[in-house]
């Protein structure tokens, strides 16, 4: 076993130096929502933070869908680094942001009119659609600039820039916290906005970011050799489906799964506010452990995107089973962290002894699906770098649409599970992902070195 893992010595320690500022970026999407939750938790009450919850598991499908789409330029760029085609760098940063924007802005239509009369026919408390609908507005015109900064931020880590999106995601996250409690309290004079100052904060601080992000990204000498061909009017049809051709495969591999939590959100609120509450407050939690390892797996992607582009197959292998390691390690500690801590962890977010009682059993739910949880994102990432997104995709949707939900649904609310039937169904789904995208990474990656050695075989 010591033996094992001192061959995957040097791919740990290169990761995870490239990993660790990504999964600080990473959460600073999950913060934001975390943060809001917690400030509505704690000075609006239960019902606001159902709707919170409500309106969040409607835009995360929004955000993942579109954050999916702007990662198409990440294994592009990585490929092309690693090729030393600066050009095409540069070129591809053009239609990204071209892409990403008018993809921003159809998002928002379709959340704000679709998701906003949707909302009317999903069984929800009427108390709990008097709030989230005005914080729907402000919550879904954020998706525009943060489809921006996710332009900027997957350019600069693809060519292996991390850190600065890392430190912008936290001040970010800082003022957000900074700017939601004064909101929603009514501190130095402003009037109390109650749940819609979290999405007036939200709104503020993505905007910012957006801007921050793009002058470094413009401004920097690091990137200097890569825009010398970079122009805001070169759009071309080709690289754009070249963009599309990964990124919404990747858009809907998020999609699939994070709707699945959506709907399962959904579920609850069906049974009542209180359980839909503490379904928000487990996932909260859960979803700060998710990111951590969708943090590694971008920087899995990145590093297999060099490599492929490379051929160094054999590399690509190694480092891929050494981001497994990594993840299967962390998330192993955070299950054991959610069963020890699970009636406390809870007080972070809510004081109402309800809820904290529902969200005590959700965790300890969670911490069997960290391992699962953790493997497939891991594996989604490896494939991504490879260009390989089309099976993961069927992938994906197989194994929440076709097992879990129904699963969950069956468990839930036909044999009177509640909350925890749902669960027991998103626990079902994760593992049949993360075995189906280890068998596909597997496979692929045999296959590709033993294609190579063929092939130098015939060039002797």
């Amino acid at each position: 076993m010591s033996f094992t893992f001192q061959a995957y010595r040097p791919y740990y320690k290169e990761n995870l130096k490239l990993a660790i500022p990504v999964v600080i970026s990473q959460l600073g999407h999950t913060l934001v929502h975390l943060s809001d939750s917690v400030i509505v938790g704690h000075f609006a009450g239960t019902i606001s933070l159902a709707a919170v919850s409500l309106v969040n598991s409607v835009f995360v499908v929004a955000m993942v869908m579109g954050l999916g789409i702007s990662y198409g330029i990440t294994p592009l760029i990585a490929q092309f680094n690693g090729q030393k085609n600066f050009e095409a760098c540069g070129r591809l940063l053009s239609n990204s942001l071209f892409i990403n924007f008018i993809s921003g802005i159809v998002l928002f239509v379709v959340l704000y009119f679709g998701a906003g009369n949707l909302l009317d026919h999903l069984g929800q408390s009427p108390e709990v659609l008097k709030q989230a609908k005005p914080f729907l507005l402000l919550i879904s015109a954020s998706i525009i600039p943060l489809m921006l900064f996710s332009t900027f931020k997957q350019f600069a880590e693809g060519l292996g820039f991390t850190r600065q999106a890392m430190m912008i995601s936290i001040w970010g996250n800082v003022l957000n916290i900074c700017l939601g409690v004064i909101f929603v309290k009514g501190l130095f004079g402003v009037k109390p906005m109650g749940i819609d100052g979290v999405g007036y904060s939200t709104l503020i601080d993505r905007t910012l970011m957006a801007f921050v992000m793009g002058f470094y990204v413009f401004r920097s000498v690091n990137f200097k050799q890569y825009l010398q061909r970079f122009s805001i009017t070169y759009i071309s049809r080709a690289r754009c489906i070249e963009l599309v051709r990964i990124g919404a495969p990747v858009a809907m591999q998020y999609t699939f799964e994070v709707s699945a939590f959506s709907a399962a959100a959904v579920m609850v609120g069906q049974i009542g506010p209180v359980q839909q509450a503490a379904h928000q407050v487990a996932l909260n939690l859960a979803s700060m452990t998710y990111m951590i390892a969708s943090g590694v797996s971008s920087a899995a992607a990145i590093k297999s995107g060099n490599y492929f582009g490379a051929k160094s197959y054999t590399d690509l292998r190694n480092s891929a089973i050494a981001s497994y390691h990594i993840v299967l390690i962390f998330m192993s500690v955070t299950a054991l962290i959610f069963v020890i801590c699970n009636n406390w962890l809870p007080w972070i977010i809510t004081s109402d002894k309800q809820v904290i009682a529902i969200a005590a059993h959700l965790l300890i739910i969670a911490a069997i699906f960290q391992l699962f949880d953790g493997a497939q994102v891991i594996g989604l990432g490896i494939l991504r770098g490879m260009g390989d997104v089309n099976v993961p995709t069927i992938i994906t949707f197989l194994a929440y649409w076709v097992v879990g939900l129904p699963l969950g649904y069956w468990l839930g609310l036909r044999l009177g599970l509640g909350a925890n039937g749902v669960w027991y169904g998103l626990v079902a789904g994760l593992a049949v992902a993360s075995i189906l995208l280890y068998m596909r990474f597997t496979s692929t990656t045999k296959r590709h070195i033993e294609n190579y050695i063929f092939e130098d075989t015939l060039k002797v």
